[in-house]
């Protein structure tokens, strides 16, 4: 049986489409998936992300567990401050990519993808068990006790604070810089409310306690309306994230996948000492790798590429390279796009290469990252 996010009878009230992700029955679209996709771009997107996970990791020893079992470095974190980082095997394999906030000065909150929850929490308490400081650190996996909302959008701080009741000035989640975190209260209960995003535009999460989602839901509807906020499905999701080049776990990343080969070697802090995998991803920093995740997009309109169809050299004597790991129809360019990986040797931005689609080469063009850029 499919799992149910806290809100799903509201999406069903607002007449969505919904769809297995990952086991959990999620809204793919409402309106439809180019009006949302160009209601986040313009105006205001409201996405429910009440699969992904939360895990709270607190105690004296946090930081140094935390920065042994993830690649990017805690220590550059204060209070109120989260990163985006990865969790790696001993084969410099992705786990999973996340983000951590420093909520307190010894207590941290990690996001974790939906489909990783069990996986991720299971692997921390492995690390956990044979951590030398083990007895100063409390790991909690919290995910069935919350729900989350990602607010997006170039007008979504113009409303942001009207979602919650304050006389206060200080604190305001409009003021929050990129990934800094606050608290706010809503109900009279706490809520995290993050300057962070997965659209590429500026925007919000929102963490707070599963039963008070539907109501904090229909609160930033109601406030965010008049700003042209609409909600939001996967499909605006997918196809938004595909514009800006941020990866998926089980697409452009996975346990036989390295942050390096993936491009976000940046997120890898090979100088804050030892952590797990970090042997292997020092070898490719320093030598390279044998694969290379690259951004394309079509020269022309044709079909969609498809996670899996093969990418292929240009020219007569054109042969298979690679594969697509995401691909879409991009509303703002108009065009075909995707990502996908190929050897180093071919990875130069404006190469060109073909992706094969139901047998037939469409040509397209390596391009720099992101693909979308605001103008």
């Amino acid at each position: 049986m499919l799992k149910r996010t806290p809100l799903f009878a509201v999406h069903q009230k607002l007449g969505a489409r919904l769809i297995d992700f990952g086991g959990w029955e999620m809204p793919v679209q409402y309106s439809g998936i180019h009006a949302e996709h160009h209601a986040v771009r313009t105006a205001a997107g409201l996405f429910d992300i009440s699969h992904m996970g939360e895990i709270v990791v607190r105690g004296g020893a946090a930081p140094d567990f935390l920065n042994h079992v993830l690649t990017n470095d805690i220590r550059k974190l204060q209070t109120r401050q989260g990163q985006y980082t990865l969790m790696c095997n001993e084969r410099g394999g992705t786990i999973d990519d996340l983000y951590v906030y420093q909520v307190e000065t010894e207590e941290f909150l990690l996001i974790v993808n939906a489909s990783r929850i069990s996986v991720d929490a299971a692997w921390l308490n492995r690390q956990l068990a044979v951590f030398p400081r083990r007895e100063d650190v409390d790991l909690k996996n919290l995910s069935a006790d919350f729900g989350a909302l990602a607010l997006q959008g170039p007008k979504t701080a113009e409303f942001i604070d009207a979602c919650f009741a304050s006389s206060s000035k200080q604190n305001l989640a409009s003021s929050l810089r990129k990934n800094e975190i606050v608290r706010r209260d809503f109900l009279g209960r706490p809520v995290y409310v993050s300057r962070t995003g997965y659209t590429g535009e500026d925007g919000f999460e929102m963490v707070a306690p599963a039963e008070i989602m539907p109501t904090l839901w229909n609160k930033v509807l109601e406030v965010g309306m008049p700003f042209g906020l609409k909600p939001a499905g996967l499909g605006a999701r997918d196809t938004l994230r595909t514009e800006v080049c941020y990866p998926l776990y089980g697409h452009e990343l996975d346990e036989d996948t390295t942050p390096v080969e993936a491009g976000l070697g940046v997120f890898v802090a090979l100088g804050k000492g030892d952590f797990v995998g970090r042997p292997v991803l020092a070898e490719q920093k320093a030598r390279g790798t044998t694969k290379k995740l690259v951004a394309f997009k079509f020269a022309e309109r044709s079909a969609p590429p498809r996670p899996d169809y093969p990418i292929w050299s240009a020219g007569p004597d054109g042969r298979p390279i690679g594969r697509v790991t995401s691909g879409i129809q991009s509303p703002s360019l108009g065009v075909g796009i995707g990502l996908g990986y190929v050897p180093p040797e071919m990875a130069a931005a404006n190469s060109l290469i073909a992706v094969e689609i139901r047998g037939k080469q469409a040509p397209a063009t390596i391009a720099p990252k992101p693909l979308y850029r605001r103008s």
